[in-house]
């Protein structure tokens, strides 16, 4: 039976909530026929975020892995394409470090492309009605971060899987406590579109 990693992160920031942990929790909570999902939460912190999700791949032995984010602002759920070998943090994380003009792996890629299925996973999840685009940009704080330090660690690791990142938009609670409007999406439908992209990542294994 296909294992697959799915990985969300703590709060962050001014915000005591995260769409990407209510996912992973919710997710955590449900039988899946076909497939099995192992789950972590990863901490916004410089050195044990990354550290907590090579662990995570290291104790489950996944045949895929999906991490998630939050990215505040976009109104759509966020396939990226790419993570760079760029640590530039718009603002601390939680243990207060903010890293500027940095690399993650001083001899490293300049950048490494994910290696899902993306626009396949895009097109399912507009299927199921629900907003999705491609995105060539995870940021330069822990969501590209993580997605850059996994994909060396599998390079390294010549562990040839499947893995990349999706970012979610806010939830309605977080937007509608800030003082201007931003796009946000129930976690029901964030809960389906993560759901639908495991479902159609397992068709796509079963048949490569």
């Amino acid at each position: 039976m296909t294992k697959f990693l799915v990985t969300g992160f703590e709060p962050f920031g001014q915000s005591n909530i995260n769409p990407s942990e209510q996912v992973v929790q919710r997710l955590a909570a449900t039988q899946f026929e076909g497939f099995a999902v192992a789950t972590a939460v990863l901490p916004v912190h410089r050195h044990y975020g990354p550290k907590a999700l090579r662990t995570a791949v290291q104790q489950t032995n996944p045949d895929a892995i999906v991490c998630l984010g939050e990215a505040g602002g976009r109104q759509a759920i966020s396939i990226e394409r790419v993570a760079v070998n760029l640590l530039d943090y718009r603002i601390a994380d939680n243990d207060g470090e903010r890293v500027q003009d940095e690399p993650i792996e001083p001899d490293g890629p300049a950048a490494y492309f994910t290696t899902l299925p993306v626009r396949q996973l895009m097109q399912a999840v507009q299927a199921a009605g629900i907003p999705a685009e491609l995105s060539l940009s995870a940021g330069t704080f822990l969501c590209n971060q993580v997605t850059y330090d996994l994909l060396h660690f599998l390079a390294q690791q010549q562990q040839n899987i499947p893995a990349g990142f999706v970012h979610l938009p806010f939830l309605p609670q977080q937007a509608a406590a800030l003082p201007r409007n931003y796009p946000s999406m129930a976690l029901a439908t964030m809960e389906t579109a993560v759901s639908t992209i495991l479902h159609t990542l397992n068709t796509h294994l079963q048949a490569n």
